[in-house]
This record gives structure tokens, sequence and C-alpha cells, in this order.
């Protein structure tokens, strides 16, 4: 089992930038790659970025590419998404997710966070 705990949420001006951390715990040696998704109101969960452990090989969502970078400290077992430039469409409930498998499809990971809140005022 592997435990995810998502941190930095909370309420930023357009403009404005946060940073998310991912505190993994467990059987992280299990898992390749760190995901994060989002989901808004009334909206399906989207992928916003991954990064892998060993390499730090990352991706990114279209919408987020040159605003948002993710990154990761193996020794702390921790990821990040700093994300600038924010837009009120980035409001939404923030998960990070662990998997095996490098991919943007939410079905491809395994383990997931609680969630953290970013809202992002106009």
């Amino acid at each position: 089992q592997v435990q995810l705990v998502e941190s930095g949420g909370g309420l930023v001006q357009a403009g404005g930038s946060l940073r998310l951390s991912c505190a993994a715990s467990g059987r992280t040696f299990s898992s390749n790659v760190m995901g994060w998704f989002r989901q808004a109101p009334g909206k399906e969960r989207e992928f916003v970025a991954y990064i892998a452990w060993s390499a730090g090989r990352t991706y990114y969502a279209d919408s987020v590419k040159g605003r948002f970078t993710i990154s990761r400290d193996n020794a702390k077992k921790t990821v990040y998404l700093q994300m600038n430039t924010l837009k009120p469409e980035d409001t939404a409930v923030y998960y990070c997710a662990a998997g095996v498998l490098f991919t943007t499809t939410g079905g491809g990971y395994d383990y997931w966070g609680q969630g953290t809140q970013v809202t992002v005022s106009s």
C-alpha cells in the first residue's frame, strides 16, 4: 500500500501562485510515476501532470504547460506542483496519484490522495 497526503491548496487571486505538495509513504518502491489530477465542480477529473520517480521524466496537460511545474524530492518521497499565473479555470480539487504506468488516464494509477482545494478568484 502507498499512502498519499496532499497539502498546499488555498485561495489565490488570478495571476498568483501556489505550490502543492504530495507526501508519499508505505510501499513507494512499487510505483514508478506520480501524477497530479484535478476535478472541478460538475466536471470530470482531468490529468494535469506526471513525473517519474527515477529519471524525472515529466509530462503536462496542454492547459497547464508553461504555467505549472512538477518536481520531486526522492529523499523526502514528496512530489510538488508549482502553479504560476493561475486562472479562475484552474479552480478544482487537486489530487496526487501513484502508479506504475506512464499514463494520463486516471484509471492507470493505483493509489490516490484525499485531495486539496485550489480556488482562484477573478
